[in-house]
């Protein structure tokens, strides 16, 4: 697997990433909003099974716990992981790479499987890939919710990474028109929510 983005800079973050996503700049704008609307749209009733993808400092994850949720959350930063631990202390935690299986005891249905801020670190035919590798993960009448930097065209991504100034990174931001066909060419429904100007929510399921 290419690593674009290696676990050590992520490491590094670890300590301070809490703090970076409080201050109200690219690409955080409207975090705490995103993250809301990612719980709301999950729809997630106490008891469920929650599968977080990429939880980095569990700031999602935390959000489905206080519903009652059962988590179940991956990273693939050990010290992103140990600041998740410290709110998460009856979660599942894993060391995980989600480009890669899962392992044989997480391989089990889930009610729901949602992301916060990780899959712009992929090209979209890899957030593809990743997505539609998951349905076999899905319980059935399951959903995946995607809450992550990303613009409704090439027009909206140009103005945002103008608006952006010095603070703008190129890295693989969701185009909403190229990315709603790619799913459903993988068989995947996908429904979207603008959040902030560089943010949103994805609503996936099974076609």
């Amino acid at each position: 697997m290419t690593n674009i983005f290696p676990n050590e800079e992520f490491d590094e973050w670890a300590e301070t990433y809490d703090g970076s996503v409080s201050i109200d700049q690219f690409p955080f704008y409207g975090y705490q909003q995103v993250l809301a609307k990612t719980v709301a749209l999950a729809e997630a009733l106490p008891g469920m099974s929650v599968l977080d993808l990429g939880t980095g400092t569990g700031n999602l994850a935390v959000i489905f716990a206080r519903l009652g949720c059962e988590l179940w959350c991956t990273d693939f930063s050990a010290p992103m992981l140990a600041q998740a631990r410290q709110k998460l202390p009856n979660a599942h935690i894993l060391l995980h790479d989600l480009r890669a299986d899962l392992p044989a005891e997480w391989k089990r249905p889930f009610d729901r499987i949602v992301s916060a801020y990780v899959f712009h670190h992929f090209e979209l035919d890899e957030k593809v890939h990743i997505l539609h590798g998951l349905l076999a993960r899905l319980a059935p009448g399951g959903r995946m919710v995607i809450g992550d930097i990303a613009f409704q065209n090439q027009d909206a991504l140009d103005k945002g990474k103008s608006e952006a100034g010095e603070a703008w990174e190129d890295e693989f931001y969701w185009l909403v028109d190229q990315s709603r066909p790619a799913l459903k060419k993988a068989g995947l429904r996908a429904s979207y929510r603008q959040i902030s100007a560089c943010a949103g929510v994805f609503v996936i399921s099974i076609l």
